[in-house]
């Protein structure tokens, strides 16, 4: 007897042991290698987080890198424009502040990203010139105004600013005719567009929209400098936590509006002063519009929740989407989609390094994408998954990209996307190149049950219509649709995912489970 229940005894440690294994394994493409909670529960880590200035250990003490930007995109502009004369220089000037229409209050100051990606300048009306030449950065401060400092203070000065940016020389802007004139004769001056320039005499010698300049700072921005790395790495942290602060909350969250105002709340507790884009929270049918923008409806009666948002954080902006269950539990149908997204986002996150083709990896979400809903019985299992693929069918519940580049902007530049491809595989690919070292980019594969997209793009092609179930299909349309988002660094050996936040299914429900047992008493909530 006793040897029997020994026996028992080292099976189920057995038994146990291949358990955590597989479990483990199961989870390591998926989730970030550090525990967020543990993380959040870090005193330091949180001081760092809501400190005034804010900087990560790794930034302080540094600059903005302006001067090694406009350096890269002067060595591009050069490989590119084999013309280009040794006496040439760049001048841009920033935004300025927009007032509203028939009133006295602004617009949110927004800079324009060229302008701080070769100045790293905050400051409105301000502007920059590189001389080609001799490498040398000046910035023009705007002139201080008494109006403006008897209400809002002193602005930023000349040796306040040679000490905060990385610039040769400051200067008022009365002075840029003087420069012009001292340092640039015989000088041919690129700049962006004319928009913020009021000077005529300025506007004469400058040449704008060349299409080679913007190429150049196209593709010095196609990949990001440490600095630069820095800055997304902290900014995905905030992200995390808001993320988290969302699915933590949901006893208070009554509507799609609610939702983005905990979002909002979290980013600003952590000194993200914006988000990068107008976040997407939608719940049931809504979570099938690829950009909804109502964010109003009531989230009773629901079971899906996605929510797409990313904060900013010294201009530089994250893009995550994370799906959850209303009610802590996944329904089947709701977890089978799920689980068939997460898998297209686990073998094309595998896959990328440098080298690797964002176009086959795209293709490749589309495949797995077609194993799962031939599982699921949505595509009916007389056709192969080959004659899918050719019919394009997949195109109907996943008809955008794989991803998009990611920087100072959402959806930033050097994608070179072709939204004329004829190729419904291809139109909406805002990446279309070969992925480099240090390019940061989005994983966002997707399902959706749209009954716009079904219409237009599934009953409008009899090939593609013969191949669906339509009354399994009328079974998922509740959901609306999932979408898993990471934002990816791509690395010499393979990548980082810089987004911690879990995507795990069991661990989702945990969360949602443990806040649904809170009261709304229990958060920190006036309605």
């Amino acid at each position: 007897m006793r040897t029997f229940l020994s026996l028992v005894f080292i099976a189920t440690i057995l038994l146990l042991f291949d358990y955590i294994r597989k479990y483990n394994r199961r989870k390591e493409p998926i989730t970030k290698n550090y525990d967020l909670k543990m993380r959040m529960e870090d005193t330091s880590e949180i001081q760092n987080l809501v400190s005034g200035e804010n900087l990560p250990a790794s930034l302080e003490g540094k600059k903005y890198p302006s001067k090694a930007h406009n350096e890269k995109v002067k060595k591009i502009f050069q490989s590119v424009n084999l013309d280009l004369p040794v006496n040439s220089a760049v001048f841009i000037a920033g935004n300025e502040v927009e007032p509203i229409k028939y009133c006295d209050i602004s617009h949110p100051f927004r800079q324009e990203r060229y302008f701080y990606y070769l100045s790293g300048v905050d400051v409105p009306g301000s502007s920059i010139l590189f001389n080609m030449k001799s490498n040398k950065l000046t910035l023009f401060l705007p002139l201080v105004d008494d109006d403006d400092v008897m209400w809002s203070g002193m602005p930023m000065g000349i040796n306040e600013a040679l000490n905060t940016f990385d610039v040769d020389e400051v200067l008022y802007a009365d002075k840029i005719n003087e420069v012009f004139e001292k340092e640039l004769t015989g000088f041919k001056v690129f700049t962006t567009d004319l928009d913020n320039i009021h000077d005529n005499s300025i506007k004469e010698k400058l040449v704008s929209g060349d299409k080679r300049f913007f190429k150049a700072l196209d593709e010095a921005r196609l990949t990001k400098d440490s600095y630069e790395i820095e800055v997304l790495r902290h900014a995905a942290k905030i992200t995390d936590n808001c993320h988290l602060a969302v699915i933590s909350a949901l006893p208070i969250e009554l509507n799609e509006y609610q939702v983005q105002a905990e979002f909002e709340y979290h980013a600003g507790r952590q000194n993200a002063h914006a988000l990068g884009y107008d976040p997407i929270c939608c719940s049931g049918p809504a979570c099938g519009t690829l950009h909804y923008v109502k964010n109003s409806e009531a989230l009773h009666g629901k079971v899906s929740f996605l929510i797409d948002a990313g904060a900013e954080w010294k201009n530089y902006t994250t893009d995550v989407t994370r799906c959850f269950p209303i009610s802590g539990k996944f329904t089947k149908e709701h977890r089978e989609i799920y689980d068939a997204v997460l898998d297209m986002q686990t073998q094309t996150m595998q896959n990328i390094r440098p080298g690797a083709s964002w176009d086959e990896l795209h293709l490749l979400s589309h495949k797995v994408l077609i194993k799962h809903l031939l599982k699921i019985g949505i595509f009916r299992k007389e056709f192969s998954a080959e004659e899918i693929f050719r019919r394009r069918v997949t195109c109907v519940f996943y008809p955008h990209g794989l991803g998009h580049l990611m920087g100072l902007d959402v959806h930033d530049v050097a994608g070179n996307p072709n939204y004329e491809d004829p190729d419904p595989y291809f139109k909406y690919l805002r990446l279309r190149r070969t992925l480099e070292e240090n390019m940061v980019l989005t994983d966002e594969p997707g399902c959706y049950f749209n009954e716009f997209l079904i219409k237009e793009l599934l009953e409008k092609y009899p090939e593609r219509l013969e191949v669906v179930d339509r009354d399994i299909l009328n079974k998922y349309m509740y959901i609306g649709g999932v979408r898993i988002e990471d934002d990816i660094l791509v690395t010499k050996a393979g990548f980082e995912n810089l987004t911690g936040i879990t995507s795990d299914p069991d661990e989702i429900e945990t969360i949602v489970q443990k806040s649904l047992s809170k009261r709304r008493s229990d958060f920190h909530v006036i309605v």
